[in-house]
């Protein structure tokens, strides 16, 4: 089973041929792409952006390629995602997470050209017309309420009826008085600003220590936030039931999982109520499917993290179509420079809020290889607790 097989009749797409990697630098981070070329002269693409180890997984990429996918058909892609995490000992964490699931990513664009339909139509069709997007990113200045308003304000205007955003500045397990009444304070300035009826998430980062998560459900309840997202780090995960019972509305959590094995636990604890696996961190099309049908055998939606490129918004649109228990959709696409759409061609716009229904064969996106050449990466790094963190290395 974990040696790739040439006596198969080869699909339409052909066999793997030759893999690649190339990254794209931008003002925020550096994004990373994989594309997979066959023999029948198709090639297809997926996102392996990793925040700061860029290098180390494009290389990875391309070893698992070397050793597992090269000769294979591109359909067989159960096969080819247990080769990739049991055939190289791969047993979760971030790297082998990443590459995989762009290689996942890449094989499905692959599936979509060779039969010339879209992605969605191979992983359960359509569940609704359009997908619905939250707005991260857009508070990248200076932390003070009248600047956190005025930028949600423009946020809005540009159709988002969502926003996420991180209210809590430096630190780690504690918040000193001044910085909890700063941060609330932040907070009540945007609800105030947007007005009743824009969805509120809270962004914790997975930074508190249980009770000042306690203590920030009974400060964040006022503002009727959608959900409070990683309140506490992973390494507790034990007592996120604990902190939902307290809660008067959703946590949610997941994105810093990596496949289905590293979510039991959190399903086995039923720490959250809202999960959120990320199609370029948890598996790509093949895993996040039987993530979320596990969510909902425990009754909890599905809101996939997306803070990657726009190829990665549009991949995750596909994803979400066929999901019956999604709710929401995260993007950063409006934070970023024009040389990154220029460089992803065919990614879906966003509309209101929205991300419409595709229609190209495969992802519909293409590399644009001049500009990566003159978009190197800038290989930047922010350190969220540190002071202005918040401002992404953007000035």
């Amino acid at each position: 089973m974990l040696t790739v097989n040439h006596t198969r009749p080869t699909g339409p797409a052909g066999r793997v041929s030759r893999v690649e990697t190339l990254m794209l630098g931008t003002a925020w981070r550096d994004f990373g792409y994989v594309r997979v070329h066959t023999d029948e002269g198709l090639s297809g693409i997926g996102e392996i952006t990793h925040p700061y180890r860029g290098a180390e997984v494009c290389a990875l990429t391309e070893s698992l390629a070397g050793r597992h996918l090269l000769g294979a058909d591109p359909f067989d892609t159960e096969e080819i995602w247990l080769r990739l995490y049991q055939g190289d000992f791969l047993r979760g964490g971030d790297l082998g997470g990443i590459a995989l699931s762009g290689l996942d990513q890449a094989l499905h664009d692959l599936m979509g050209k060779a039969l010339g339909v879209p992605v969605y139509r191979l992983t359960g069709g359509a569940c609704r017309d359009t997908v619905r997007v939250y707005a991260n990113g857009w508070y990248n200045g200076e932390r003070d309420p009248e600047t956190f308003a005025a930028k949600a304000r423009e946020t809005l205007a540009k159709g988002y009826s969502a926003l996420k955003f991180d209210p809590f500045g430096p630190g780690l397990h504690e918040l000193e008085r001044a910085e909890l009444r700063r941060s609330v304070d932040l907070v009540a300035a945007v609800r105030e600003a947007v007005g009743p009826d824009t969805d509120l998430f809270i962004e914790g980062h997975a930074r508190f220590a249980m009770p000042t998560a306690a203590r920030l459900l009974r400060e964040l309840e006022p503002f009727d936030i959608g959900w409070f997202e990683e309140p506490m780090p992973w390494t507790h995960i034990e007592r996120y039931r604990e902190l939902r019972q307290r809660a008067a509305f959703p946590i949610s959590g997941g994105e810093h999982f990596h496949n289905r094995y590293e979510y039991k636990q959190l399903f086995a604890t039923e720490a959250v109520d809202i999960v959120q696996p990320d199609l370029s961190m948890a598996g790509g099309f093949t895993e996040i499917r039987k993530i979320a049908a596990t969510a909902d055998t425990h009754g909890m939606l599905v809101a996939p993290h997306n803070s990657n490129s726009p190829l990665c918004t549009t991949a995750s649109a596909h994803a979400a179509l066929g999901i019956p228990n999604l709710k929401i959709l995260e993007t950063f696409d409006s934070l970023l420079e024009d040389h990154v759409f220029a460089a992803l061609r065919g990614t879906l716009p966003v509309e209101n809020g929205h991300l419409p229904l595709p229609t190209a064969p495969g992802l519909g996106v293409e590399l644009a290889d001049e500009v990566f050449a003159e978009h190197p990466p800038t290989h930047r790094f922010w350190n969220m607790f540190s002071e202005g963190w918040e401002k992404r290395n953007r000035t």
